[in-house]
């Protein structure tokens, strides 16, 4: 016979399931409205590029478009399922960037005629379906990010091998940097997923080191300056980045990795004065460099003198540059429309000047809205890190955010004569199969932890 103890735990189980079935998710139907709105515009996107190229609509790029659509809608129920406090911003503004980077790679494959697998969109519709399907993955499997923390070291062992790959004999590929390798028909780019190996690793030796990086220094100047023993990490990473840049040629990936260090240092620890010595120390390193290695002197000089006749003829010159910021130019206020411009006439307009072939046709009022929504995408990662009661969930959305937002800043900052240009892509708009994977497995992380915070009642984020 029943007690009457059994049938209230009984009946408290039956109601608490109906209570957890009828509340309704408001984050999750927040996230799908926005991903509704973002369908909506990225279809639209697609079908303006097509009017305004070839004056008719193409169903079947559509199609295979919409087939994506399938997929973000999958990781969206997924999330209802396994992580229904993440946050809501996250994936649409992910999905809304890749969508607007695909419309502009097939805006420029329609201009150079490029068909089937010849053409950069069919093969960016490939890496971002790989790259959503990822996600998904690293949803569905880490359901508690902190597990990452044990294997510190070896995500910092990983990300030395995936650095070191494009220098092993028969993998690494002849290009201008010595960052890709080739498996059969595919190249990839292995310090993409190498600088989220580092942001694991920096996040959790940050936790297991900061007590002596934060003791007392000596106060100089208005600030607390650490001792000189403690300069060991800060200088490891530095020589790191210079030997990136020195054997792989490659400038953008040395600043990255540096930069984020520097940042998640100065949230690990709270001295300002560890961000003004991560400054000098990049200072001192691109002047350096500047001085002793070719390619890098030619890209200071592209930068400093680009109008020069003879420079835009140069080689390297900076004929490039000079396009791109025409094609800004061209754009005006508002762009001459999708497809009815010329961005084409820029090389590599699909990856390394993504950013100004969409200025020239969406005009400086797209360019600001693109900006805007990297600057939410980035203040929402920051604003889950700062939320987080957990160190090591706190330094980790916080450098993988700053990375997606120190990224966009070098390549814009770059094609628009800022600073001087490197080799990196623009996040989730650039054509590039590594970038992306890398980026949507940025956005699984910062969604797992999101919902860890979320859940938990004394951390309250709007």
């Amino acid at each position: 016979m029943t007690t009457s103890t059994d049938q209230l735990s009984t009946d408290t189980a039956v109601l608490r399931a109906l209570r957890k079935i009828r509340v309704p998710q408001k984050q999750r139907n927040r996230e799908l409205a926005l991903l509704i709105f973002t369908f909506l515009i990225n279809g639209s996107a697609v079908a303006l590029v097509q009017l305004g190229a070839i004056g008719e609509i193409d169903v079947t790029f559509l199609f295979y478009c919409g087939a994506l659509t399938a997929l973000v809608l999958a990781l969206h129920i997924a999330l209802r399922l396994v992580a229904r406090d993440a946050d809501p911003f996250v994936v649409p503004i992910a999905t809304l960037l890749t969508g607007l980077g695909i419309a502009m790679i097939y805006r420029l494959d329609i201009a150079e005629k490029a068909h089937g697998w010849d053409a950069f969109s069919t093969k960016q519709l490939l890496w971002s379906a790989i790259a959503i399907i990822a996600a998904l993955v690293v949803v569905i499997v880490l359901r508690n990010y902190r597990v990452l923390f044990r294997y510190t070291y070896l995500f910092g062992l990983a990300a030395i091998v995936l650095l070191l790959l494009p220098m092993v004999p028969g993998l690494g590929t002849d290009a201008n940097a010595d960052v890709w390798i080739a498996i059969g028909p595919f190249s990839f780019q292995p310090g993409e997923l190498a600088k989220i190996c580092l942001a694991i690793f920096f996040a959790g030796y940050l936790v297991r080191t900061r007590e002596s990086l934060t003791s007392v220094g000596r106060r100089f100047l208005g600030f607390t300056w650490p001792r000189p023993r403690e300069f060991g990490p800060l200088l490891v990473i530095w020589a790191i980045s210079l030997g990136i840049i020195v054997m792989q040629r490659d400038l953008g990936t040395g600043l990255l990795i540096f930069g984020m260090f520097v940042a998640m240092l100065y949230v690990a620890t709270g001295k300002t004065s560890w961000v003004l010595i991560g400054v000098i120390l990049a200072a001192a390193g691109a002047l350096l460099a500047s001085q002793l290695l070719p390619y890098v002197h030619s890209r200071f000089q592209n930068w400093l003198d680009a109008f020069n006749p003879e420079v835009i003829d140069g080689t390297p010159g900076s004929y490039q540059l000079v396009q791109g910021i025409f094609g800004l130019a061209h754009g005006g206020f508002i762009g001459t429309g999708l497809g009815q411009g010329r961005p084409y006439i820029t090389p590599v307009a699909e990856s390394d000047y993504i950013f100004p072939s969409l200025g020239e046709e969406l005009g400086i009022i797209g360019v600001f809205a693109i900006l805007a929504l990297y600057m939410v995408f980035v203040a929402r990662g920051i604003r889950i890190g700062v939320a987080g009661q957990d160190d090591f969930g706190k330094l980790l959305a916080t450098g993988l955010s700053f990375t997606i937002g120190l990224q966009v800043f070098i390549m814009v900052g770059g094609v628009t004569r800022v600073i001087p240009l490197t080799g990196l892509t623009t996040p989730f708009l650039a054509a590039g199969g590594s970038s992306l994977v890398a980026n949507w497995i940025i956005v699984a992380l910062l969604l797992r932890i999101s919902d860890a915070v979320r859940s938990r009642p004394r951390v309250v984020i709007g």
